[in-house]
């Protein structure tokens, strides 16, 4: 496509000049006609989020996006630079992007009124009208707004009050895109005051004086509930102009949460091909950031974020491809015993509260693994706390039995495929068990194998002890035994 080199050329072209808030609604009108989709890769928020993205920006509305970390507001932010138009046209050399049809600065109008059709013109691309700014204790004035250059106004002999002495700041720069800042409870109160008017009446101050540019901006701001309250607030009267508050939220089910973290995480083709996660290593990953979100350990006002559960699968790979090398393995599958490797994932993903901190991090991450995999064992076994008295048998009454006879399990964190298979297979009535309750056959059968013997040491039918590189599986009572041998000795 040939685009307009002059002005000249450009209202020969059938040019019309609009407002952003117009681009952008018209666009989005133009992409709902069409069934085109808006906001991709954005999962979950189809029917609570993105509708009121849609009705903010067909109202020509200024947005806040309001909610927990990891909720995908920065996302949906850049999101929106695809409804803009794909190119724009400014004044040649102008630093605020001036409209050619509608010139702003001192700096355009002089050149149009100096060069008329012959004025150039150039074309700037959607992706560079898109200013975004994380909002910092430290950000000032200056840095959004402008400030004058005494050395602009030394060298062009012009007073202070000059628009030609100024600097103009990132606002000002944003002129005819969209403006985010992230955070914005984090900036000072004195800072978002410079923002209020701009929103609303295009005024801007100085250094003390009044500047009046017609700033045609799309303005989201992002703000995180916890700082809401705790760190700061939004000034009553730059909310005010903010005309929609957007609520979002973490994913609502399992299935959701499991296509955000397939999305997000960063896997290899070769890693996906050697590793393969079943889905019921999928869901007891998610299960454990939805139990993070009501546990009592965690911080609820500062949430958890879906990097947990994107973080933990990038390292329940990693653990499963580091045992695979070690063993000279070609393929493996991942294991429940892997996911102590998700466990840094889990305390850098937190904040805890007072008797989190007692706990410590490491516990609270254990807590909430075990939590998981009792939720994920009750989902496909009978719950032993609820058998009926005289039923003809228990179902764990031959697992029971074997653990009873001083039998044990030692799960090594390392083990090959084939030793780990064996270790499951000794233990009398676990396959059998299994089959029965899982329907499932062959090779995948050994992942819920494994999952039985976890989750009945979740329920205390079985005893679990935690070392550096292993888990071992005992009766119950042995350990009551080994602390009666120790009073005795003592």
């Amino acid at each position: 496509m040939d685009y307009a080199k002059t002005l000249g050329q450009l209202k020969a072209s059938g040019y019309q000049s609009r407002s952003i808030k117009e681009e952008l609604r018209e666009n989005l009108i133009q992409k709902l006609q069409n069934k085109e989709q808006v906001f991709g890769g954005i999962l979950g928020f189809d029917d609570t989020v993105l509708p009121d993205i849609e009705r903010a920006i067909l109202s020509r509305h200024n947005i806040l996006l309001l909610g927990l970390r990891g909720q995908a507001k920065t996302r949906i932010a850049r999101l929106l630079v695809n409804l803009l138009d794909e190119y724009m046209p400014v004044v040649g050399g102008s630093e605020l992007n001036d409209d050619p049809l509608n010139p702003m600065s001192r700096f355009a109008k002089d050149l149009i009124a100096e060069k008329g059709d012959d004025t150039p013109v150039e074309w700037v691309h959607r992706d560079e009208r898109y200013v975004e700014k994380l909002a910092t204790p430290d950000v000032s004035v200056a840095d959004l707004i402008g400030d004058v250059d005494p050395i602009k106004a030394a060298t062009l002999k012009l007073p202070y009050s000059d628009e030609r002495v100024i600097h103009f700041g990132l606002v000002p720069r944003a002129h005819r895109s969209i403006f985010v800042i992230n955070e914005l409870p984090d900036l000072q109160a004195r800072i978002q005051v410079s923002l209020f008017n701009m929103l609303q009446e295009g005024d801007i101050q100085i250094r003390g004086f009044k500047l009046r540019l017609p700033l045609d901006i799309q303005f989201l701001f992002t703000a995180n509930p916890e700082d809401y309250t705790n760190r700061g607030s939004i000034i009553t009267p730059l909310k005010d102009r903010i005309e929609s508050q957007i609520l979002t939220h973490y994913p609502k089910t399992i299935e959701i949460a499991r296509e955000i973290t397939a999305q997000e995480a960063r896997i290899t083709d070769e890693q996906r091909e050697k590793v393969d996660v079943l889905d019921l290593h999928q869901i007891l990953l998610e299960t454990i950031s939805f139990q993070a979100r009501e546990s009592e350990y965690i911080d609820e006002k500062s949430g958890v974020s879906a990097r947990l559960s994107i973080s933990g699968y990038e390292n329940l790979v990693s653990t499963a491809e580091r045992r695979m090398l070690k063993n000279g393995e070609k393929k493996t599958t991942a294991r429940i015993i892997d996911f102590w490797g998700v466990v840094p994932a889990i305390t850098g993903k937190v904040e805890l509260v007072y008797e989190g901190e007692q706990e410590g991090p490491y516990i609270v991450a254990m807590n909430l693994m075990g939590r998981a995999i009792k939720s994920m064992f009750l989902d496909h076994f009978p719950d032993p706390d609820q058998l009926k008295k005289g039923e003809e048998s228990d179902p764990y009454g031959t697992v029971r039995a074997w653990f009873s006879g001083g039998n044990s399990v030692d799960l090594l964190n390392d083990s090959s495929d084939k030793e780990y298979k064996k270790t499951l297979d000794d233990v009398a009535g676990l396959r059998k068990l299994t089959e029965k309750y899982t329907k499932v056959k062959g090779d995948e059968l050994y992942p819920y194998m494994e999952l039985a013997l976890h989750g009945l040491a979740e329920c205390n039918i079985i005893n679990k002890d935690t070392l550096e590189s292993s888990l071992t599986f005992r009766d119950i009572l042995a350990n009551m035994l080994d602390d009666d041998d120790l009073f005795e000795d003592n």
